[in-house]
This record gives C-alpha cells, structure tokens and sequence, in this order.
C-alpha cells in the first residue's frame, strides 16, 4: 500500500464537502464518505462509530465489514480496540491489531481477515463523539502522514455528525439541568467569596462554517497576520498589568507570554492549514487535540500548560478577521464568567468593576488562575464537571465560594436565602474585622498563637489584615510549581529575603520543598508510582538529591543574614532522616559565615509531624529538634490508611475520631515534657470545633489558611480552656466513632462561639 499521496489530503477533503453539501439523508451521506475514506486511503476497511448514550460506540457505516453489522456491532468505552481510542481520546496505530491485548473479536463484522488498524477519535470541543477506523489485511504500521491525514478527515466528520444530529443531543442530556429550570453543581473552593451575575461563557463558540481554503498560500497569510495582531495583544496586556502583581504572578504570565510565540504550537497550526484547512478549522483541529491531551494528563503542571494553550487558541480565533467579541473589558452588569479552564491572563481581560465570580469545569487550588482570582478578590468554584454542558450564555447564577456550590437559574427561594448569607457573611467580616487587634487570648486568659499559611508574596501582602501572629507555614515549594524550570539559588534568596522583609520580625516558619505526589515539577524527572501519597516525596527527594535541598537551604540561610531563620523539615520518618538533614543545613550555616554578610542571627529547626512512625521515636526527635509541627491532613490520612483525595472513603473516619484525638494528645504530652514548642497546621487547625478540640489537648498554636483565621479566632477568645481540657481529655477514652456531638454540646452550654 502506497498510502495517501502529498496532494491526496486536500483532493479528500474536497470531495468530503462536495458529499456534504449534497443530497440524501445524514447517514446515506456517512455510508458515502467512509467509502471515499477507504478509496482514497487505499484501505480495504473504513468504519465509522458514533457515541450512544451511557458511553457506548455503535458502528454506523462501514466499508469493507458485513453490512448486516451497522446498528448491531456497539463496544463500550474502554472495550476492544475502538473503545480503547474513544477513552484515551488519543489515535492508535497497529502493524497486527489482533494481537493487542486490548482486541475484542467480533464475529459480525468478519474483521478477522484484517491485520493493521489506523483509528483515531472523533472529536467535538475536545469531547469524543465517535471513532474512525481504517483497516488493511497486510500487517504494516501507518505513515504519520496517514495518521494526520485521518485527523483531519475524522473533524470534517464530526461536522457532519454535530450539523445533522445524527445521535440526538437528547440521548446525553441530564433533565435537571434542563436550560429552562433550576439547577444545582457541586465543586471545589478556589477562591473564597459569594457572588451572583449573569453567566458569560469564556470560550467562543467556534463554529468553523468554511473547512476547506481555496489559496493555501492566502490562507497561511491570514493565519500569520491573526498570529501577530494576537501576539501584540497579549504582550500589550501583560505590560499594561506589569505593576499589579508580585513576582509570582509576574511569572506566570511571562510563562503565558512565552506560550505565544511557542514555535512548536504555532508550527502544528501552520501545519494544519497546509493540509488544506481554513484558519478556522485548523484552531479547532489544534485545539481539540489539547483538550483531548489534557483529559488523560493527571500532572498539574502539564495540564496547566495545555490550558494555556486552550486559551490562547480562543483568543487566537477572536482575532481572525471578521470575528467580533464580547467587550470583556467594559462589562454592562454583574458577570459570572464560566470557563472549561482558564489561564492567568485570560482573567486580566474582564473589567474588575463586574467581573464577580469565576466558575470552572476543571481547575484547582494552585492553577494559575486561582492564585490570581485570590489577589483580585474574585471568589472561584472550580471542578464543576457537568457546567459547560448545562449553562447558557445569559444565565442567572450564585456562586457559593465558601461551600463549592453554584446555582444556575435559581429560583426566588433560593435566591432570597442566598441573599440572605451574603448579608451574614457580610455582618461575620465585619465581625472578625472588629476582633483584627485584639491579643490571641482565651477567656481564661491564655496567650496563643494564631498564625497563617502562605506560599506566595500575594499572600504575604494580605498579611496586615488579617491580624495573624505570623505565618505558621511557608510553603515553599509553590514558588518551584509556578516556573518551568528549576529557580536558581539567587532567585530563591530574593523571594525569601522578600517574605523575611515584608513581614518585618514577625515570625515565619519556612517548610522546605514538599514536592511528590500530586505536586509535580516538570523539570524534575521521576517515575510514575503505584502509590504516589506513600512514594518518593517531601525530604526523600531531598535527601536523594542533596544538591536540590543544599541550593534551598543555602537560599534561606543567606536571606536571613543577620536574621532569625526558622525552618522545618517534611515527611521526616525517622530520626535519621531528620539528623541527615539537619547535617546538610549546618554546612550551608558554617558557608554563610565565612560570607561577607554572614550567617542568619539565630536558627530555629523543626520537623513536621506527619509519618505516624516518627511519633514512636518522639523522644529521641525531640533531643534533636528546635519545635515540631503536627501536619494534620497527611497525618490523619496515614493513620487511618485513607486517600484523602477519594471521595469514597475521605469522610468515612472522622478528625474528632477518639483515636486520633488520643495520638493528637500524646504528641503534646511528650513535647510538654520535653519542654520544647508544638504547633499544629491542616485542615483541622482551621475548623473552629476542631480547633476548639485542639485547644482542650494542650494545643496552643496554630497554623491555617487565612480564610479561616476570623473564625477560629472568635471561637479561641471565647473559650474557657482550663474547663475545656477536663472535658476533652475525659473523650479520648470514649469508644465512639466520632466525639463531634459531644464537643458541640459543650460549646452550646459554654457558650464558645463555634
């Protein structure tokens, strides 16, 4: 087989349109461009499979298998060689497809006779509508010019299956989220904050009317011209923005500004117009494929780099000529912008005086765009799944960005009571305002520490509000997920001489890099693991790779020349692991003092504790330590063995279990006797109950996200903590699965404001 010629791909999809635009129903039509398909392919076999409702593929025209086969062969996603292509969203290319592990035989097509296979997925706005497959008897593996070529047919194909709806739009729609009623979406906290606004879907429809370009060379003229108007665009915004950020964010969009010119993205749609394409389709086709990418990539980074591109290609297609847009910048009323997933830059084109929420399909906490909303104050509720399918432009919507809640067309009820809790949350940031200068301390008079995390110079510039101790934990590995490559120790010592300089001698608790697990770094090559959570993360990584924790340490210790330097290590084990630590920490100390601006004025080291095995050697630590920091959330999934990130079992144990207040208790008994500082961080030091727990344990300082900070400290100032304590202690005895209740009562009876 000599495959398809230089010239054939245009030559398709010419005839392809001339099918399209004839005469006879959607699927006669179908019947006819499969056959083209396998003609000019020279292919024996040309199939085409159409997604059904409940994620099943159904043959629907075929050349070359048994006829009697159409509308009876279906494979589920995930089944056989088509449903293996339909839920990787990837193209498979085989020299000998029977003997793939994932080959389903089925005996009415009579594919039997047929060795290699070239499939590749048919997609609609990066959703899988269906498959396309071609097949020959000869055992040979498909030139990547055949694979393009059928990537490109596959998109002329999914016109034709989305304009004639040849499966019913009906089959896959949800009737709660009916456009016309109510209806309600569970997501993710990114951002803090209630608001409510007409909905305003951040992507365009792209809606590619002409596939074909008559001048290849007029068609490549237009792409590049819409390439630089759109280029100078981004350029020009990110300049006009240039003062509004800390360095962090500056980075980022350097890092969207770069995306811009990438040479390999713009070469993929260069690309695509020399096959014939029209600027237009040649987006849509580059586009689908990084959505297509960014559904089976689990690596944050990765995938906020693809969404980058997503987003550039909108804006791409904006520019092409005759196309219009929203005026973003000059917004007539409240908006809530709906978006699949968005770049940090994206959001800089919305006008701030109504710009009031952000929802999204995908997202989370550290993506880009969720540290920028935070800085802007803009509240965000992201991992909606189902939102892009059930919101119409113009729409009605609440977003609750204290609870992951958003409602679409909500009804009077709904909207009276979710009035109702923005003027209660109003009245409590009034409130927790009022308590910003008063000392952290209990009813009974007990001093304590009521600290904050951080990662970023954005949230150290919030710190005076707040009115925090100082910051409890500084994670430090967040300044290395927002680069794409590894920040040189002079770049690491300017940021944390930074954060030393803006919180002026409050304290601040460094935490070297906790990377691993779900906290990737590109530029850091590791092996995929079976068990990420328990793997090769935190000081593992640091230990075996001393370079990577030397150049850290060596930048916190010449940022706090002169300066009090506190410090801890993560996920330390046993104490070995802490010692060998440490070691490297006094080499960078006896370095720093031989420099002209000399070593830090005093150093505080510390671990966390996190690994329940460190907490039977917690004598021995304790010789060795400064202070430690109980890291509630990696520690309570360790001890009860639970994926905190599977919703199956993440609540089945809960933080006032029994058992864990009884480990959360001997860890404060050993350092009370030891004499040597404890603090605790987490979810749980930010839940005013469980703080108030935390409280009758010993606990006396704490580290949470500033969110929470106004509630847990109303709760401390009205606590009795001596009459706490006799309660609390008397519960780790209890045998019950959770001593919530119980705590609750007595909040109510001690009238401690939870």
């Amino acid at each position: 087989m000599s495959g398809l010629g230089i010239s054939a791909p245009r030559l398709l999809l010419r005839r392809l349109h001339q099918v399209m635009a004839g005469h006879g129903d959607a699927e006669q039509r179908l019947n006819e461009i499969v056959r083209l398909i396998a003609s000019n392919m020279i292919a024996e076999v040309c199939s085409c499979y159409l997604r059904r409702a409940g994620d099943v593929l159904e043959l629907y025209a075929t050349e070359g298998l048994k006829k009697n086969s159409v509308h009876q062969t279906r494979l589920r996603f995930g089944e056989g060689l088509v449903g293996d292509i339909a839920a990787r969203a990837r193209p498979l290319n085989l020299s000998d497809a029977q003997s793939h592990p994932q080959f389903a035989y089925r005996p009415e097509t009579g594919e039997e006779e047929y060795h290699s296979l070239l499939g590749t997925p048919i997609l609609r706005g990066g959703r899988v509508i269906g498959v396309l497959v071609v097949q020959n008897r000869t055992r040979r593996t498909y030139t990547d010019e055949e694979v393009e070529a059928l990537q490109t047919v596959a998109m002329v194909v999914a016109e034709l299956v989305s304009s004639e709806q040849m499966v019913s739009a009906t089959e896959f729609s949800d009737t709660a989220g009916n456009a016309t009623l109510p209806h309600h979406i569970s997501g993710r906290v990114l951002a803090e904050g209630l608001a409510s606004g007409d909905a305003l879907l951040h992507e365009p429809r792209i809606e590619v009317l002409r596939t074909i370009s008559e001048d290849r060379a007029k068609e490549l003229a237009r792409l590049n011209s819409a390439v630089s108007a759109m280029q100078s665009t981004v350029d020009k915004l990110l300049n006009a923005t240039n003062t509004l950020f800390s360095d962090e964010s500056k980075d980022i969009f350097e890092a969207y500004k770069m995306f811009a010119h990438d040479k390999g993205w713009l070469k993929k749609l260069q690309d695509a117009v020399n096959t014939g394409l029209t600027s237009e389709a040649a987006i849509k086709r580059v586009q689908d494929d990084t959505r297509a990418r960014m559904k089976e990539i689990t690596d944050p980074y990765l995938r906020e780099r693809l969404s980058e591109l997503d987003d550039l290609a909108n804006r791409l297609y904006l520019h092409l000529d005759g196309h219009t847009q929203i005026d973003r910048r000059n917004l007539e009323k409240d908006t809530v912008v709906v978006a699949r997933n968005m770049g940090a830059a994206e959001l800089l084109d919305y006008d701030r005086r109504h710009l009031k929420a952000l929802i999204l399909a995908e997202g989370t906490r550290s993506s880009h765009v969720a540290i920028v909303a935070r800085a802007l104050g803009v509240p965000v509720v992201g991992q909606c799944e189902t939102i892009i399918d059930n919101v119409e432009q113009g729409d009605f919507v609440l977003v609750d960005g204290e609870h992951g809640q958003v409602f679409l067309r909500p009804g009077e009820d709904v909207q009276q009571a979710f009035a109702q809790s923005q003027q209660q949350r109003a009245r409590r940031q009034a409130k927790y305002a009022a308590l910003r200068d008063k000392p952290n301390i209990s009813r009974d008079g007990i001093p304590l520490q009521l600290n904050v995390n951080a990662g970023l110079l954005i949230d150290i510039d919030h710190f005076p509000d707040l009115g925090a101790d100082g910051i409890g934990l500084f994670r430090t590995e967040l300044q290395f997920m927002v680069r794409s490559q590894m920040p040189k120790v002079d770049e690491q010592t300017d940021l944390y001489s930074r954060v030393l300089d803006k919180m002026d001698g409050k304290p601040v608790v460094f935490r070297t890099l906790d990377i691993g697990g779900d906290k990737l770094l590109p530029y850091l090559k590791t092996k995929p693991e079976e068990n990420p959570a328990l793997g090769w993360r935190a000081i593992r990584i640091g230990l075996d790779r001393p370079a990577l924790l030397r150049s850290q340490l060596r930048a916190l210790v010449r940022a706090a020349a002169g300066r009090d330097l506190s410090l801890m290590f993560p996920m330390i084990a046993e104490v070995s692991e802490f010692q060998e630590a440490k070691a490297i920490l006094n080499k960078e100390i006896e370095r720093a003092a031989q420099r002209d601006s000399g070593p830090p004025k005093s150093v505080n080291v510390g671990t966390m504790i996190e690994v329940p095995s460190i907490v039977w050697q917690l004598p021995h630590l304790l010789a060795e330590v400064d202070f430690i920091s109980v890291g509630s959330n990696d520690l309570m999934q360790f001890f009860f063995a639970i994926d905190r990130g599977n919703p199956k079992i993440s609540d089945r144990y809960d933080t006032l279990s029994p058992s864990l207040l009884t480990l959360l208790r001997n860890i404060a008994e050993h350092c009370e006797k030891a004499g040597k500082p404890f603090s605790i961080c987490g979810d749980i030091a930010g839940r005013p109950l469980e703080a108030m727990a935390l409280l009758g344990l010993g606990y006396r300082n704490f580290s949470m996200s500033a969110e929470t900070l106004g509630r847990v400290k109303e709760m401390a100032l009205s606590a009795d903590i001596g009459r706490l304590e006799n309660f609390v202690r008397g519960l780790c005895h209890s045998r019950d699965h959770s001593v919530r209740d119980q705590l609750r009562a007595f909040a109510r009876d001690h009238s401690i404001i939870i």
